[in-house]
């Protein structure tokens, strides 16, 4: 049986695409902080799917995370079907005022580890008749947002690199997909330290992470090369391409700026 690893599973987008992968046919490794969350996800899958789920539960952004991730993964299967880069976060504030530590260990975690963990692993992917690899990354990776500064950054670099490896391996078995969500029903907003004035506004237009993972996970298997999900969404992407990014930036920051 195909195998899909997830990063980030134990809740959120993770855990929901976790649980379509399962529901199309796919055995999972799932990979968070939280033992217990990815244990408890684990058995719903079975429950529910009839597939088998395996969990390593590690830092992510921890030095070597990649690496034990990989090796873990090659020795639970050597039928890796999919690679999702989900793990993420983000940090909401004035770039100054923020914790030069935490930021950087934002960007580890929403950049470096999908670099390496892909790097890792596509001779694994290389292995089957089909692969896949779906970067999880934002509507705010086609736009500067002040006050997610590094966060917008972090995502419109996973963004860039995914488009540029699907270009390097049209010719191979591997498709590559950047999925970029719009608002979503997940804790992101706590995790970002986003106060409850900023959340309820989100929330007007939030997605269920199940209709994300839906969207993401048809997109992928089609082969699109950036899956947007809900149609607001799409509009609002596209539209930084046709006005001015000063004013794009003016409209973000009178939204998230206006919290602080």
């Amino acid at each position: 049986m195909s195998y899909a690893l997830v990063t980030g599973a134990s809740r959120g987008i993770g855990r929901a695409l976790a649980l379509e992968l399962a529901h199309r046919g796919y055995d999972l490794l799932l990979v968070a902080r939280s033992e217990n969350q990815l244990t408890d996800l684990a058995r719903e899958i079975a429950e529910r799917h009839q597939h088998q789920a395996k969990v390593l539960a590690t830092d992510l952004a921890a030095p070597g995370a990649a690496a034990t991730v990989a090796a873990w993964a090659t020795r639970e299967t050597n039928q890796l079907a999919i690679l999702v880069n989900n793990a993420g976060y983000g940090l909401w504030g004035r770039f100054e005022q923020l914790s030069l530590p935490e930021q950087q260990n934002m960007l580890q975690l929403n950049m470096l580890l999908p670099v390496a963990l892909t790097h890792a692993l596509l001779p694994a992917l290389h292995q089957m008749p089909k692969a896949y690899v779906l970067n999880v990354a934002s509507t705010a990776a086609y736009q500067a947002v002040p006050s997610l500064t590094l966060y917008a950054a972090s995502k419109a670099f996973l963004l860039s690199f995914s488009r540029g490896l699907r270009y390097e391996l049209k010719a191979s078995n591997v498709s590559v997909s950047c999925l970029s969500p719009g608002a979503t029903t997940t804790s992101f907003a706590d995790r970002a330290g986003m106060g409850a004035e900023l959340q309820a506004t989100a929330n007007k237009v939030s997605m269920t992470a199940e209709a994300v993972a839906q969207a993401a996970v048809a997109g992928l298997l089609a082969g699109e090369a950036e899956i947007i999900p809900g149609v607001l969404n799409k509009v609002s992407a596209g539209l930084t391409s046709v006005v001015p990014k000063s004013l794009v930036e003016k409209i973000a920051a009178s939204i998230y700026e206006k919290y602080l």
